[in-house]
């Protein structure tokens, strides 16, 4: 599909990540303004809901659905409302529209630079998966070695833990760092101590749009979703460490989980649809793809120190590395009747390639910390220290045009003073 134009200028540049092929859904305010539901279009945020309250564009003729602020009410509508709402916008934004039209969304416009965003959709639920194979089989390997990489039942089943929907936060948020029990081998009782080795994972977010109370298809699963943000999975690797035996992570992943402001639906990705890669062990029917299911989005990783003028890149990959999809992980996700909302999150599980640029974790970058990574200035990085800013960026690259989400971005501020903790 080549660039569709539009009458916002900034929109048809070839760098943008908001033309009028994505339009993605966030919630943005302006000074002490209310919180109101916007759509990205170039360098400007359209006023989704003043569009509704002035009648001039409505996903329900009968109801306000965007006069909160998040999209939940507008994504129970279901796909058909998505669509036509979609429809109405490109319309509205086209090059072609006339002067009067124009006008009016530039009414119901403010410039993105003025505009402060928040978290784009009321979190439900969230569910974190283990489903990139890279990322598995290095982790694996550093700790039971590559013959035991790969749990028994990893190239059966999407594996996944509940997380806390109530630490997601948007991105710009600080992130502190966390307080946890850390056991050292040398040492025969742990110790209580802010994290030591605090760590991203570079990973994709999946909203699901519509209610389901029983299984669900990989196709079904599939319809289900509204779209997608870039996710960091904050992660304490020695709090991690000295827990996750027998039940898995807990307090490790509990501090913080960051997405992207905008969410690019399901629709804007259409285009950029690719195939999740050869299975080594047949799948079973419930989680078989009757489709591509995967998308073609490169990633990217930056990390800046707080006495950097610039980032560093220190990884890059793309989505379509995942061994399973975000429709697989919801069709299993249902498979033993778990009600699913809307609203809810799944996190695709951290995403790497094959080789050590394309690893999405500093875990899996400086090899659990033995092989210590070199940014830009000079400095070197085993995990992250306090003053860093952690940057993940992502698009698909059409035909002189882009889909982008944003930046998802965190700055780890330090641990609380132990005088400042209750015990």
């Amino acid at each position: 599909m080549p660039l569709l134009r539009s009458w916002v200028e900034s929109a048809n540049a070839p760098d943008t990540e908001f033309p009028l092929n994505n339009l993605p859904y966030g919630v943005f305010s302006v000074g002490e303004g209310d919180l109101r539901c916007g759509v990205a279009i170039g360098d400007r945020i359209i006023d989704a809901t003043g569009l509704e309250q002035a009648g001039l564009l409505r996903a329900d003729p009968q109801a306000d659905v965007l006069d909160a602020p998040y999209w939940n009410d507008f994504m129970e509508l279901g796909p058909v409302a998505w669509d036509a709402y979609r429809r109405g916008l490109q319309t509205l934004l086209a090059e072609d529209a006339d002067e009067q039209v124009q006008e009016t969304c530039v009414a119901y416009s403010v410039p993105m630079a003025e505009a402060d965003l928040h978290l784009p959709f009321k979190v439900a639920e969230y569910t974190d998966f283990y489903a990139g194979r890279h990322h598995a089989t290095n982790v694996g390997t550093m700790f039971r070695g590559p013959e035991n990489a790969l749990p028994p039942n990893w190239l059966h089943i999407p594996i996944g833990y509940n997380g806390r929907a109530s630490s997601v936060v948007v991105s710009g948020t600080d992130i502190r760092r966390p307080w946890g029990q850390l056991k050292s081998p040398d040492h025969d009782v742990p110790a209580f101590l802010p994290c030591r080795r605090f760590d991203i994972e570079l990973e994709m977010g999946a909203i699901v749009g519509q209610v389901s109370n029983g299984p669900v298809s990989v196709q079904q699963a599939d319809d289900m979703i509204f779209g997608y943000v870039l996710l960091n999975d904050w992660s304490a690797r020695d709090i991690q460490a000295w827990e996750y035996q027998p039940l898995g992570p807990f307090q490790a992943k509990a501090t913080a989980t960051t997405i992207s402001p905008w969410i690019v639906t399901k629709a804007a990705l259409e285009p950029f649809r690719t195939a999740t890669p050869a299975r080594e062990k047949e799948l079973l029917p419930h989680l078989r793809e009757p489709g591509p299911m995967l998308y073609d989005i490169a990633l990217n990783v930056s990390m800046q120190p707080e006495s950097a003028a610039q980032a560093s890149v220190i990884a890059q990959t793309n989505y379509r590395e995942m061994y399973y999809s975000a429709a697989q992980q919801l069709a299993h996700h249902t498979t033993a009747g778990s009600p699913m909302n809307v609203g809810d999150l799944l996190g695709s599980g951290t995403i790497s390639g094959p080789t050590k640029p394309e690893r999405g974790s500093l875990l899996e970058l400086s090899w659990g910390g033995k092989e210590p990574i070199t940014l830009q200035t000079g400095e070197t990085r085993s995990f992250i220290e306090d003053g860093d800013t952690l940057t993940l960026t992502g698009h698909a690259a059409g035909d002189g045009y882009r889909i982008g989400f944003g930046p998802c971005t965190g700055t780890v501020i330090p641990a609380l003073d132990a005088a400042e903790l209750p015990y």
